[in-house]
């Protein structure tokens, strides 16, 4: 299931990223995002999303969210 598709306010577990870019890949390294790790979808709009890794929160848009499997 992809990020896009979970429920707001749960908490999962990332197993792959796959966005086709590896720059970007690298930068959600960096902020704690790579398979393995919890996040939590805080709420989810029609074209982004509200995520929480680690101790920050971010908005990514929808084909980011698509991107991680969860």
């Amino acid at each position: 299931m992809t990020l896009r598709n979970a429920q707001p306010g749960k908490e999962y577990i990332i197993q792959s990223i796959h966005t086709g870019d590896r720059e970007l890949e690298d930068f959600l390294f960096c902020l704690g995002c790579f398979p393995g790790e919890p996040i939590t979808l805080v709420s989810r709009r029609w074209s982004s999303s509200t995520v929480a890794i680690k101790d920050g929160r971010y908005s990514i848009d929808r084909h980011l969210a698509e991107a991680i499997r969860v």
